[in-house]
C-alpha cells in the first residue's frame, strides 16, 4: 500500500460522527443539520430537464477535454463574471471540465508536484481537507497559514519568509474562504501572483463559493481577474477552480471546471487522460444551460440573504458572530470548547454543527479553529430560524 496513506487524518465528518456516537437527543425535536455544506435549495428545473433530454449521451464515450460547447460556455461565463478581456480565455487551451472541483483539487497536486525537491504546499488554516490530503499523497509537506480574527480570517502572506516561498510548489487559496467566508482582495491576489513568478510556484484558487455573497454590486474578486488587471492576460501560474454545486444548487451533478494557464492545463489534461475522469455527455449538456443562466443564481443569493438576516438577528446578542464577506457559512466564537459546544448542542437541541478545531491543524500550539464552530445555512429558512432559536436557548443554559 502507498505509505503516504498513513499520513491522512480522519475527515472532519468522521470526527463529528465519533463525537456524537451514543448520544440520543432527548428533546424530541427534529434534527437540523448545519454541519455539511450541501445546498438544500432546489436544483433549477431547466438543469434537470437538460440532463434528461440528453440521456442518449449514455451511448457514447465522452472525451476528457469535454465538448467545445461546454468549454465555450465556461469561458464566456468567466469573462463576463470577472470582467476579463474579451477572448483572453481560450476555450481550446485554457478550460477543462471536471467532475466537481473536489476531485480536481486533489488531482491537480498529483500532476504538478515534483516530489524529488522537498516541496511545500501552502494552504490556509482552517482549510478544506482535500488540500492537505492532496499534498501528502503527492509527496509534499503541507504548510499551514493561520487565518485568525486578527488577520481578518485570511493568511498573513507578508509574514511568510523567503525560504518558505522558495520551497513552495503549490499555493492553495480558498476565496471566499471555507469556513470563515473571508474574501481575498485584488491587491493581495496580485501580490501572490508576483510572488509566484519570483519563487516559481503555481497558485490554485478554489473559488467554489464565489457566487454566494450579500451585496449584488460587490461580487468577490477572482484570481484571473487580478491577473488580467495587472497585465497577465495569459494567466501565467494562475489556475482557478469553480463548480455548479453551490452556484446552481446541483452538488449531485458533479460538474465544475479548471481554467487558467494554458501550459499548466496542457499537462494537467495529459494527467487526466490517464486518470479516467471524463464528464458524461448528458452532464455536459446540463452544465451548459447552468453556466449560461444567471437568473437562478441571483434568486439563490436572495434566499441566503434572508437566512443570514434572520439567523444573525436571533444570535447577534448571544454569540460573537458576524456576517461573512461571502459563502453560506457562519464562523462564530463559542463560550466553551468547540467540541463540547458541538456535543452539547446536539444532545440538548438536536442541531449539528462542526467544531472549528476539526477543520484546522494545530501549529506552534495554536489551532485557529479553537473555540469556533462552522454553521452552514443550507437548510430552508424556517429550519435555519428554528436552529438559531435552539442554539440561543442552549447557550442561555450553559
Amino acid at each position: 500500500m502507498n505509505p503516504d496513506l498513513d499520513q491522512l487524518q480522519p475527515y472532519p465528518f468522521e470526527k463529528l460522527a465519533a463525537l456524537k456516537k451514543g448520544i440520543s437527543p432527548s428533546t424530541g425535536l427534529e434534527h437540523i443539520a448545519l454541519s455539511i455544506g450541501e445546498p438544500k435549495h432546489p436544483t433549477p428545473g431547466f438543469i434537470t430537464e437538460a440532463l434528461l433530454a440528453h440521456l442518449h449521451g449514455l451511448s457514447g464515450y465522452p472525451t476528457t477535454k469535454g465538448t467545445i460547447a461546454l468549454r465555450q460556455a465556461i469561458a464566456q461565463w468567466l469573462t463576463h463574471r470577472f470582467k476579463l478581456p474579451e477572448q483572453s480565455v481560450n476555450p481550446e487551451t485554457q478550460v477543462l471540465p471536471v467532475n466537481g472541483t473536489r476531485e480536481a483539487l486533489f488531482a491537480f497536486a498529483q500532476a504538478v508536484i515534483d516530489r524529488t525537491k522537498d516541496p511545500l504546499v501552502l494552504m490556509p488554516n482552517p482549510f478544506y481537507q482535500i488540500y492537505e490530503g492532496a499534498a501528502l499523497l503527492a509527496g509534499a509537506t503541507p504548510h499551514y497559514l493561520p487565518c485568525t480574527a486578527e488577520s481578518g480570517f485570511l493568511p498573513d502572506f507578508k509574514a511568510v519568509d523567503s525560504n518558505t516561498w522558495d520551497r513552495c510548489q503549490l499555493l492553495y487559496l480558498c476565496s471566499p474562504h471555507n469556513p470563515t467566508g473571508a474574501v481575498i482582495d485584488i491587491p493581495t491576489l496580485q501580490l501572490l501572483i508576483n510572488l509566484a513568478e519570483k519563487h516559481d510556484f503555481i497558485i490554485a484558487s478554489d473559488e467554489c463559493y464565489s457566487e454566494i455573497y450579500p451585496n449584488e454590486t460587490h461580487p468577490p474578486a477572482g484570481l484571473l481577474q487580478a491577473a488580467a488587471e495587472m497585465g497577465n492576460s495569459d494567466y501565467q501560474r494562475c489556475v482557478v477552480f469553480n463548480s455548479l454545486s453551490k452556484r446552481s444548487n446541483a452538488p449531485g451533478l458533479r460538474s465544475g471546471f479548471v481554467a487558467g494557464d494554458a501550459d499548466i492545463l496542457s499537462l494537467f489534461l495529459r494527467y487526466r487522460t490517464y486518470h479516467g475522469c471524463a464528464m458524461p455527455l448528458q452532464t455536459q449538456a446540463a452544465s451548459i444551460k447552468a453556466w449560461e443562466d444567471e437568473g437562478h443564481v441571483i434568486k439563490n443569493r436572495a434566499l441566503y440573504r434572508d437566512k443570514f438576516s434572520a439567523v444573525l438577528d436571533i444570535l447577534g446578542d448571544t454569540l460573537e458572530i458576524d456576517q461573512p464577506d461571502a459563502s453560506f457559512y457562519l464562523w462564530p466564537k463559542t463560550p466553551i470548547a468547540d467540541p463540547d459546544f458541538t456535543q452539547g448542542l446536539f444532545a440538548q437541541q438536536n442541531v449539528s454543527v462542526v467544531p472549528g478545531s476539526y477543520l484546522s491543524r494545530e501549529v506552534n500550539s495554536i489551532n485557529p479553529g479553537h473555540n469556533r464552530v462552522r454553521m452552514a445555512l443550507v437548510a430552508p429558512l424556517d429550519e435555519c430560524i428554528d436552529a438559531a432559536q435552539r442554539i440561543k436557548h442552549y447557550i442561555e443554559l450553559i
